[in-house]
């Protein structure tokens, strides 16, 4: 068993797996949020095209988008808040960050408040917007502090060095 990247809890044969490869939908904002960060995780890319409303997928780089995801080390996600988006709803919003290192290099984060659409029963993302980093609050930051960037190591060991 192994515990879902979108950090739910649940293993991912429980949690993503169903949504990511068709057997079930997804039944709130939310949860097709937590599913595409999971499928970014695990280089699913062929979900993140169909889990996007076919009104925004002008552009789409399907073979960048996955050579982009399967040389990022995936860290986390953290749901900040969610605004609709329920079972009866028809619009959703979801604000989240997704932390991430791409090619080994530093941690770094995506803040963004994600849009989403249902029609005909199923939930899709439209179109995402960035959150502006937040000032840091602490005068100085120690060298065993947790890292202001997030990732979870201490300062010394990250952003520190």
């Amino acid at each position: 068993m192994t515990t879902c990247p979108c950090g739910s809890g649940a293993s991912f044969e429980a949690c993503c797996q169903p949504i990511i490869t068709g057997q079930e939908t997804a039944r709130t904002a939310e949860q097709l949020m937590r599913a595409r960060y999971t499928a970014y995780a695990t280089a699913a890319m062929d979900f993140i095209f169909t889990s996007t409303h076919p009104g925004y997928r002008t552009g789409y780089d399907h073979e960048g988008t996955r050579t982009w995801a399967e040389n990022s080390q995936w860290l986390g996600l953290e749901i900040i808040s969610s605004y609709k988006g329920g079972t009866e709803d028809a619009v959703g919003e979801v604000e989240f960050i997704a932390r991430y290192r791409e090619k080994g290099g530093i941690p770094r984060e995506h803040h963004e408040n994600g849009q989403f659409k249902k029609e005909k029963g199923s939930w899709f993302f439209t179109e995402g917007v960035l959150e502006k980093p937040r000032p840091i609050t602490s005068a100085k930051v120690g060298r065993n502090d947790p890292c202001t960037c997030g990732s979870g190591l201490k300062y010394k060991k990250c952003c520190g060095k």
